[in-house]
Formats: structure tokens, sequence, C-alpha cells
């Protein structure tokens, strides 16, 4: 019982750390398909298995009830505080998301990996470029990226963390296809753009956006927040596969 209980436990405070939520995580990687070569596609889906990088985009978040995972849970997120840069900052000797990503770049690039190796480093490839676009998981290092500040979300408890990997979105009722269809395309010459910035530069513009994510005002969110701010999330889940698709295409394609 006791065993049941503390892992109960364990498995509740690593559910607040998530981002994006499946529905999030899933429309970077549809969006990362529709940008992909032919070649780099085929390429993918055959190391995966057959699998989508939309049904894959989650296996991240799915090991973290195997202990034998536990070594990827610091993986997610990186705190750089206000007014430093990820150079600057105090580096977590487990690792974090911006090491963890030009890792397995470099990795992936290499072509020396096994099989199955290969296939779970495009898995966590694609999971953690999701989570270095949602704004709260390049964090200040005061408040574990917003889980420590409770709101109310409707009236109903919640934590900032959750309402921008989850709340907001799933508030849409849409399906991560339905979301990914409804993100406006970028001109060719802005995907250029996006695309030609690198991880520390998707991690800065996470930073930039901490004026609109703290704008909580009394702590009671709900429309207002999102109309004011979930532009924000809808341009993230667009950048981050049109970006995960530059990767892919760079090494695949």
């Amino acid at each position: 019982m006791f065993r049941l209980i503390s892992t109960l436990i364990i498995l509740l405070i690593n559910l607040s750390a998530w981002a994006w939520g499946p529905t999030g995580h899933r429309v970077t990687g549809y969006i990362a398909e529709k940008y992909m070569t032919k070649k780099a596609k085929k390429t993918v889906r055959r190391i995966l298995g057959g699998h989508s990088l939309a049904m894959v985009s989650t296996w991240m978040d799915e090991v973290r009830s195997d202990s034998a995972y536990n070594y990827m849970t610091d993986w997610h997120w990186v705190t750089i505080p206000d007014g430093q840069t990820y150079e600057q900052a105090e580096k977590n000797p487990k690792g974090d998301v911006i090491m963890t990503i030009e890792r397995i770049i470099t990795e992936l690039k290499s072509k020396k990996l096994s099989p199955r190796e290969e296939a779970e480093r495009i898995k966590v490839l694609v999971h953690l470029v999701g989570d270095i676009h949602q704004p709260l998981h390049v964090g200040r290092g005061d408040d574990r990226g917003g889980n420590d500040i409770r709101v109310t979300w409707f009236r109903t408890d919640s934590n900032l963390h959750r309402v921008w990997d989850s709340d907001m979105i799933d508030d849409t009722r849409l399906s991560y296809t339905e979301l990914a269809e409804s993100l406006l395309a970028p001109t060719d010459s802005l995907l250029k753009v996006w695309q030609r910035s690198n991880v520390r530069d998707w991690a800065y513009e996470s930073m930039n956006y901490r004026k609109q994510v703290y704008d909580i005002g009394n702590k009671r969110l709900g429309y207002e927040y999102t109309y004011k701010y979930f532009y924000i999330v809808r341009e993230r889940l667009l950048q981050a596969g049109i970006r995960l698709a530059g990767l892919l295409n760079e090494i695949y394609g």
C-alpha cells in the first residue's frame, strides 16, 4: 500500500510538469510532417516502425511511469533567470532541454546509433522541441516554471504551468488535427526565418513571453486571459512543428 501511494504521489508531481499536454504535443508532430520532405518523412516513419510523429510525441511523458527513464526527468526544462543568458545561467548537472536537444541533433547526424537508439532519439527530439516552445519550460528559477503559482481556471483549481500546458488548449474542444489545421501557415520568408533560428534562440523567445504569461492579476483566469494570450500558444505550436520539420529535413531529407 505504501509503495502504491508513493507511486501515485510521484505520478501526480510529474503530471504537473508536463508540457502542452497530449493535444499540444501531437499538434507539433502533425505540423512537422506537413513540412517535411517526402524522403525525410518516409525515412522517419520507417525508423519509428510506421508510427507518426504525432503519436510518438507523447512518449517522453508516457515513460515517466517507468523508473528506468528517470534520468530523462530534467530534460524537459531549463532555468534561465531574468537578465541572464543560457551561457551565464547555472547548469543542471542532470541535463536540460537545451543541451539535450543539441546533443540529440549531433547524435542523429552521426549515423552511429542502433535502430532502437535512433528511434528513441527521434521520440525525444519531437517532444523536447515542443517543450522548449512552451514559455514556462524556460523557467525563471523561483516558481518551478509556474507550477508553484496557484490560480483558478474558470473556478477550478489549477496552476499557471497547467494553464499553459493544457487548460487553454483543452478548452478549445478541438482535436489535435483540428487545432493544427486551424493554424495559419507562415509566408515562405517567415518560414525560412523560423527554421534558420537555433535551439537557444527558441529558449530566448520563450523568455520574452514572460511579461504576458505572468499577467495574471487576481489569479482568476478564464476568458479574458485566453483572449489576450492564446495567440501565443497557437504561434508556439506552429513554430515548434515547423522547426522540428527543419531539423528532420536536415538530418534525413
